[in-house]
């Protein structure tokens, strides 16, 4: 396939660059200096099992998509609307834009946008740019994809070239299992600028993410959500199989760039406003991040 990747961080360019080194032609769309630094000697995908530089082709401009029978959208959740305007004029009809972003609402906000099908899915990977053209991968990597006229193609693909997909019909209980994770432990990873495994052994910790999600969990149930798996030992887990990631947000505010708190627990807090749910834990971790933010 050809495959373009719209917003190249971290998870665009780990996912873009398994496809490339499984022989797809991949095109990533980002931020000059990561392009420039790819343009000279490949994307560098730095995993657990191999540390190799990936031949590829990289734009700074939206134009790229065109040609692609997949686009990897990997925008952030601030920027969906806008992006999915710019790629708009470039896309052929068949397209599959496939939305691999946190939040709940964003493959809804692209289908006001495009005429194109678009799919949602559920990430799970730990990853982060180390620098320019190089990302590092600390572990996991599924997706969970959203049913469409192209996701069996798409999840064939994905898993040979080594990354674990799957089928469901119920991707909006996932994203929201996903949402949840996220708001347990973003925040406070980036308040305290402190990895998932060194973060939950600090005093108290535990009890207030107990809290956060007990919150999510009445606002999901409100809401008509269907919430697959076990929450709690998801959470537990997080720590045990991601210790040394830093959430985005914190990868955000340590940058000095505007994070997704917004689509994280401010999501929480306005669904809980408009059904009628107290969640004066996520509201206060929305409020420090914004505040924090403003500085």
């Amino acid at each position: 396939m050809k495959v373009a990747v719209m917003g190249a961080g971290a998870v665009g360019c780990y996912y873009g660059g398994m496809l490339a080194r499984a022989g797809h032609e991949v095109v990533l769309i980002g931020r000059s200096q990561h392009v420039e630094a790819i343009r000279q000697r490949g994307l560098r995908l730095e995993t657990q099992s191999f540390d190799e530089y990936i031949p590829l082709a990289a734009s700074t401009e939206a134009n790229a998509v065109q040609g692609a029978h997949l686009v990897l959208f990997c925008v952030k959740s601030t920027d969906t609307q806008s992006a999915a305007l710019e790629i708009r004029p470039f896309l052929a009809p068949d397209t599959l834009v496939l939305s691999l972003q946190n939040g709940v609402e964003n493959a809804d906000e692209v289908r006001k946008v495009l005429p194109q099908p678009v799919a949602a899915a559920v990430v799970y990977v730990a990853t982060e740019m180390a620098g320019p053209g190089h990302v590092r991968h600390h572990g996991r990597g599924e997706l969970v994809i959203e049913p469409s006229s192209a996701s069996a193609e798409v999840a064939q693909a994905l898993i040979a070239a080594n990354v674990p997909t799957e089928i469901s019909d119920n991707v909006r209980g996932a994203l929201w299992a996903k949402l949840i994770l996220n708001c347990a432990y973003n925040a406070l990873s980036a308040i305290t600028q402190l990895p998932y495994g060194q973060l939950v052994k600090g005093e108290g910790v535990t009890t207030v993410m107990r809290d956060i999600v007990d919150e999510c969990l009445a606002v999901a149930k409100a809401d008509g959500v269907t919430i697959p798996g076990d929450v709690d030992k998801s959470v537990r887990m997080i720590a045990e199989t991601m210790p040394g990631q830093f959430s985005s947000t914190a990868q955000d505010l340590s940058r000095g760039k505007r994070s997704e708190i917004d689509h994280l627990n401010g999501l929480i807090v306005r669904r809980g406003e408009a059904l009628g749910i107290a969640t004066p834990s996520n509201r206060l971790l929305h409020t420090l991040v914004k505040l924090i933010e403003s500085k």
